[in-house]
This record gives structure tokens, C-alpha cells and sequence, in this order.
């Protein structure tokens, strides 16, 4: 009896293992980054800052603008080469982090208040999360008044994965007060609320109109939320993705503001420019995406607000596939 049972079980097993399949997502070992580093201006202090890119190993000394999306890398980073009215300046809120000798690197994410003193004489204050996505950050950047009108949000993609598989764990602050820091002189305002780490992804199926406006049917949607620490890595974490109309699932209730169509994303056209992504709705059944984007990032408040001090790191990105 105790032999039937067992071999039923391995049974059991063999079929669950074959039923899946994990493929790798392209650089998302963490193992290749690039290394910029960039001489800011004399005026905010003339340093040296050190930006890493995920993306082939690189070290690159000049202050020149960096060409996300080649050799087949899909990523790009919230750290950025900034040129405002001919003053430049380096931005850096993510950073390689040895892990341990079996999986090598990790990425990590910190939520900073940057502040950057001017003639020497005031501080400019600017909170900033670590953010990895897939796209392009189109730079120089020459302003901070529109944060997204130098993203190009997702990377070509045509399969149904089922899961976001990655390892992870974070640092959250437990404060109920956020920082509402965007470039201002002085004392950063404060205001109600509560900074989380989060992870989501979106398959759209998009197109493009004569006129060079992108529109988007909504295929599949992943979202959650780190709202408390977890000190210890949690290998093989599953981000579910669920397809189509996602309107009564609890994702969308309690995350609404995060889920929505058209939820602050843009897309480069085919005439170079960055355009809002216009989602038109949730798509049937069957339909595949044209387009994947994935955003982890230690904070999920609106740019230039959140918890200085919350930290997400992650590693070892795989789709998972179920037949």
C-alpha cells in the first residue's frame, strides 16, 4: 500500500514538473552591468557620480547620453544623466549588490532624498525611488517638471507567460508620513500617507495611427504591493498574471489607482516621439500582446514623493509558463 502511494505521488510530480516552464529573462541575473561615471557641473558641486546600468559590462567616462535597448537588453533604470540649461548632473537611486557566491549579484533599489547644493550657497531636495522597468530612459534629461516624458515604457514581446518568478526582500518604513520632496529650496513638505516597494506587469497589445497616436488593448495584468520588511531573500516568489477584464478581481479593488487603463505610461512612436500609451480596454480572451512592461521599484507613490530609506532588492527574473 505504502508502494502504490509513493508512486503516485512521484506520479503526481513528474506531471506538475512537466507542466511548467521557466525560461530566464534576458540580463535579469544581475550578473552584466555597465558603469558610467559623470562629472557634474562646477555650480552643484563638480563630483564625480557613479551610474549603473543593466546591460552588457561596460565602463564608459564620459558625460554622454546612454543608449538603452541594445544588444539585446530589454531594461532600463531610474538612474539618469541629467543636462538642465547646460548645468549636468548625475542621478543615481540603483546599485549592484553581491549577493552571495551561488547567485552572484542582485539588484537593488533605494528611495533617496537627493540634495544638491547650489553656488554652494542652498540645497535643492529631490526624493527619488529606485526603479527597474522594462523600456528606454531617453537622455539627457532636461527637466524634472514631467518625470515620464523621457520614458519609453516596454520592450517588444508576443508570449502568454502565466508568472513573474524573481527573489526578493525589502526594507519599508513603517512611518504613516511621506516625503514630498520635488526640487524645491528648503525643508522637504510633509504630508500624509505610506510608501510601499511593489512589483507589476502589464501585456498590452498595441498599435500605432497615422498620426503617430499608440493605443493598447490591456491582455494581462500583475501587481503587488511590499508593505512591511522581510529581511530574508525569498527565493522563487510568484507574481501571478491575470488576463483580460481584471475589474472584479481583488488586485483591481484594492489597487485601482495602480491597475487602471491608461495609468501614466508612455511609448516612443515610430516618428521619435514619447506619447501617451492609450489603453482602449481589457482584451478577449486569446489575444496576444505585442508589448511587456515590467516595473519593480522600492516606492509606488507618484514621482518625487515617498519614504526615504525604503530599499527593494531582486534577483534572478524568470517567466514561468504553464501548458
Amino acid at each position: 500500500m505504502r508502494h502504490n502511494l509513493l508512486s503516485v505521488l512521484l506520479i503526481i510530480v513528474s506531471v506538475s514538473l512537466q507542466a511548467q516552464r521557466i525560461e530566464p529573462i534576458p540580463f535579469a541575473d544581475f550578473e552584466q552591468w555597465a558603469v558610467r561615471y559623470i562629472k557634474e557641473s562646477a555650480i552643484v558641486g563638480g563630483k564625480t557620480s557613479v551610474l549603473y546600468a543593466v546591460a552588457p559590462t561596460d565602463t564608459i567616462r564620459t558625460n554622454s547620453p546612454f543608449e538603452y535597448g541594445k544588444n539585446g537588453n530589454i531594461w532600463s533604470v531610474s538612474n539618469a544623466y541629467a543636462k538642465v540649461m547646460g548645468v549636468e548632473k548625475g542621478s543615481g537611486t540603483l546599485t549592484p549588490e553581491y549577493r552571495d557566491t551561488t547567485n552572484g549579484y542582485c539588484c537593488r533599489m533605494d528611495s533617496k532624498l537627493e540634495v544638491v547644493r547650489a553656488l554652494g550657497m542652498f540645497d535643492l531636495r529631490v526624493l527619488v525611488a529606485g526603479t527597474l522597468f522594462t523600456g528606454r530612459t531617453i537622455e539627457p534629461i532636461r527637466t524634472q517638471k514631467d518625470p515620464y516624458q523621457n520614458i519609453d515604457f516596454g520592450v517588444p514581446f508576443t508570449q502568454t507567460p502565466t508568472a513573474l518568478m524573481f527573489d526578493y526582500k525589502a526594507v519599508i518604513s513603517p512611518d504613516n508620513t511621506l516625503l514630498y520632496a520635488k526640487g524645491g529650496v528648503g525643508k522637504p513638505k510633509e504630508i500624509a500617507g505610506h510608501d510601499e516597494g511593489h512589483a507589476f506587469v502589464v501585456l498590452q497589445r498595441r498599435w500605432e495611427d497615422a498620426e503617430g497616436n499608440i493605443y493598447a488593448e490591456r491582455v494581462a495584468t500583475g501587481y503587488e504591493r511590499f508593505k512591511e520588511d522581510v529581511p530574508q531573500w525569498q527565493n522563487n516568489h510568484t507574481l501571478r498574471l491575470l488576463y483580460g477584464d481584471i475589474t472584479t478581481s481583488p488586485i483591481y479593488k484594492q489597487y485601482t489607482n495602480d491597475v487602471k487603463l491608461n495609468n501614466v505610461r508612455r511609448a516612443m512612436n515610430k516618428q521619435g516621439k514619447i506619447v501617451p500609451i492609450q489603453e482602449v480596454g481589457w482584451a478577449k480572451e486569446g489575444t496576444l500582446p505585442t508589448h511587456v512592461i515590467i516595473n519593480l521599484s522600492s516606492g509606488c507613490c507618484e514621482a518625487f514623493v515617498g519614504h526615504d530609506g525604503n530599499t527593494l532588492w531582486v534577483d534572478n527574473l524568470h517567466w514561468v509558463f504553464e501548458y
